[in-house]
């Protein structure tokens, strides 16, 4: 059933990426895991080859694709069963915020970078006490004379370590309304005030950075708040539909990349030499995770198409980021219990992937999160 219409321009953008991926990822894998950090060169190299941000228009750097571009590149990615290079963070939930709501500067200042390479984006919401109520945070942005000060912490902030950007959500602490006291900042890397915390080590994800990040008296100029005052609640909950179908979209590549690891080792190490599982109950569990992920394939890409047409889905993006993300962790789990011992090996690729989507279900808002959007929609 094809839903997506890829062109061949896409087929050939795609033929392209695969050949870096081998040359310039795949090898260094294992060692980015252990070493629980990808270097930034990485990045450079994706930028030059044209695959970050490949949406961006070509005043900005860009190379003027469209949303299918993006779904090329972080579905190949997901082959690799390597998620430490957060590519769709990065050029698919983060800079889009700059390309909507900042100004001509910004947008000429931070943009054309982040096509390169040369500047990796974050962005800084969740605190020790908030994670997915962001009305309750606690970080502050007051304005004195042209300059807003900040000051607070900000936790299991994704690539917050090696970045060379972040979008910082904070309030003004004079405003009582929470949902009107929240704007965004940009704070460049270097900025007296702003520092690092220690990497966070994680179960998964070992290959991406994880930081807590702190802004102690941070002094940014008035042209670094990004879109309008008070406005950071509107623009996050415009945004949340494109980060949302990305985590759906990673949680089923995920699986898809288990069941083909499942079915290509069972057909190469069947039970006596038998290229096909003679168990009637493994070819019964294949048969159904596979019926599965392309049921949520499915939903997911219809789901793509539709937002390309800039349609108003929050219901049913949610019901696909909770239905997928919690897939992810079943089908995983089934996998490594379908082939026994050789699950338990620290080299067996779905053990890796199996920790590293257990936090699918959190990314993006928790997945009751989602169930309440699902059954306010529902009673509306």
């Amino acid at each position: 059933m094809e839903i997506l219409k890829f062109t061949g321009q896409h087929e050939a953008y795609r033929k392209r990426l695969k050949a870096f991926l081998q040359k310039e990822l795949v090898p260094h894998i294992d060692t980015w895991e252990n070493d629980h950090q990808t270097p930034k060169s990485v990045w450079h190299k994706m930028g030059a080859a044209g695959f970050l941000c490949p949406w961006i228009a070509q005043e900005y750097g860009g190379m003027g694709g469209d949303f299918l571009h993006s779904l090329v590149v972080n579905e190949e990615l997901a082959r690799t069963n390597f998620t430490g290079l957060m590519v769709y963070l990065h050029s698919d939930i983060i800079v889009p915020y700059i390309d909507t709501f900042g100004t001509e500067a910004q947008k000429k200042k931070y943009i054309p970078g982040s096509v390169s390479g040369d500047i990796i984006m974050a962005v800084a919401m969740t605190e020790p006490d908030s994670g997915s109520d962001l009305a309750s945070l606690s970080t502050t942005a007051v304005e004195e004379g042209d300059e807003i000060v900040l000051n607070g912490s900000k936790t299991f902030i994704s690539i917050g370590h090696s970045c060379d950007l972040v979008i910082l959500a904070a309030k003004d602490p004079a405003v009582d309304n929470p949902y009107k006291a929240i704007s965004f900042y940009l704070v460049e890397d270097g900025t007296p005030g702003f520092k690092r915390g220690n990497k966070i080590e994680k179960m998964g994800m070992h290959g991406s950075d994880t930081a807590e990040l702190y802004f102690n008296n941070c002094r940014i100029p008035m042209e670094n708040r990004l879109g309008e005052k008070g406005q950071g609640f509107v623009m996050l909950m415009q945004k949340l539909q494109q980060e949302r179908l990305m985590v759906a979209l990673q949680s089923v590549w995920n699986a898809e990349f288990a069941v083909e690891w499942a079915i290509e080792h069972c057909r190469t190490s069947g039970r006596n030499g038998c290229g096909l599982p003679r168990s009637q109950a493994v070819q019964f569990a294949l048969a159904e995770m596979a019926s599965e992920v392309t049921i949520g394939k499915t939903f997911v890409h219809k789901l793509v198409a539709d937002h390309m047409e800039k349609k108003t889905i929050v219901k049913e993006t949610s019901m696909a980021k909770y239905w997928t993300s919690d897939l992810a962790k079943r089908i995983t789990a089934r996998v490594l219990e379908l082939i026994g011992a050789d699950g338990a090996r620290k080299s067996c690729p779905i053990s890796r992937t199996w920790r590293d989507v257990q936090v699918n279900s959190i990314f993006a808002g928790t997945n009751e999160i989602m169930k309440t959007i699902i059954a306010k929609q529902l009673f509306k």
